[in-house]
Order: C-alpha cells, then structure tokens, then sequence
C-alpha cells in the first residue's frame, strides 16, 4: 500500500493551524501581553523558530488567532440568523444584531477581539480583519431588505460599513461597562429607523 507523503504545502498548512489552536485558549485565557512565544510554540508542539517563520513573531501570531475567531463569528451569526425563524429580510437583521450581542458574551471573543485586538493591531487593521468577515453578510441581509422594499435603495457597500461600526462599537461600550439591554435597545432603533418607510 503506497502512503502519501505529505507536500510542503500541507506541513506548512498543519502547522500554522496547530499555532491558531494551541494560542486561542492561550490568548482568550491570559491576554496577549502574558503569554510567551515559548509557550505558544510549546503548546503547538513546534519550535519557536517554526512559530517565527509561519507568523514572523506574536503579533502575526494574535492576527491568526483574531481572523480565525472572527471567521467563527460570522458563521455563528449566519447560522443564528437562519435558526432564528426570521419571516423576513428586516426580521434577519434584528436576529443578527442579537446574535452579534450573544457572540460578543463568549470570554474568547470578548479577550480577543474586544479587549486586545484593538490594543495590539490597532483599530485599523482589526477593523480590515472584521470586514474581511463579516462584511459580505451583512451586505447580504441588507441587499434582501431593500429587495424586500424594506429599505430605500442605496449602495449596500457603503451601508454596511456603518452598520458594522455601529456593532463594533455597541460591543466595545457593554465590554466596558455599559448595559447590554440600553444598547441592544439603541441598535434596534438605528435598524427601525433605517428600514421605515422612504422619506
């Protein structure tokens, strides 16, 4: 029986995720700032050089580890948003800003991309990382609304930028202290405001 050998491809592929895996608990656990490369190197089975060469030090590292978090947001919220028994487009997206507020509860979520991403990447480059996700879907669920009449027909691209400001933002405020119920309630109202009727 003739083995496969593995391509450079996939060793390099099976190693950058073993790094990913090893530094989400890591990272969601103790934050950045108190986790070693030894130690995410070591709890990946890999050397620190092989943690250099696939990430080039930490920080590309907690850059990995914040798309592959955000990348199961997004699905989280999709999949929220299609069990949520949503009738319509505008229903959808009430059920995804609920969803957004859910996710933003787990610990992973809250360490990573609300407390140090914006600290270690600086609020741009997790801003590109944010709308690499989830920005299709919320296009997406705002092209079904205005399709639906329910919003005035306007660029969703341009749309969508705002609204997910506004989300990051809700999620910043409650992680700071602030209530989810009142903030919840605000977002809500941008949406009803947004999808009333054409002035």
């Amino acid at each position: 029986m003739e083995v496969k050998r593995r391509t450079q491809a996939d060793r390099t592929a099976a190693t950058r995720a073993a790094l990913i895996a090893a530094a989400r608990p890591l990272f969601a656990d103790r934050g950045y700032a108190d986790v070693s490369t030894p130690e995410l190197a070591g709890a990946a089975g890999v050397t620190r050089g092989a943690l250099y060469h696939q990430f080039g030090d930490k920080q590309g590292l907690f850059l990995g580890v914040v798309n592959a978090v955000e990348a199961d947001v997004t699905a989280r919220l999709a999949a929220s948003v299609s069990a949520s028994g949503a009738s319509d487009p505008a229903s959808a997206l009430h059920a995804a800003v609920e969803a957004w507020l859910d996710a933003c509860e787990d610990p992973e979520v809250r360490r990573v991309l609300l407390v140090d991403a914006p600290s270690v990447l600086g609020w741009e480059a997790l801003r590109d990382v944010a709308l690499d996700h989830g920005l299709s879907l919320t296009e997406a669920l705002l092209q079904a609304a205005i399709d639906a009449g329910q919003i005035v027909p306007q660029p969703t691209r341009p749309l969508a930028h705002v609204l997910i400001g506004a989300l990051d933002e809700a999620a910043l405020y409650i992680e700071g202290g602030g209530k989810r119920s009142e903030t919840a309630a605000v977002l809500h109202s941008l949406l009803d405001g947004l999808l009333s009727a054409p002035r």
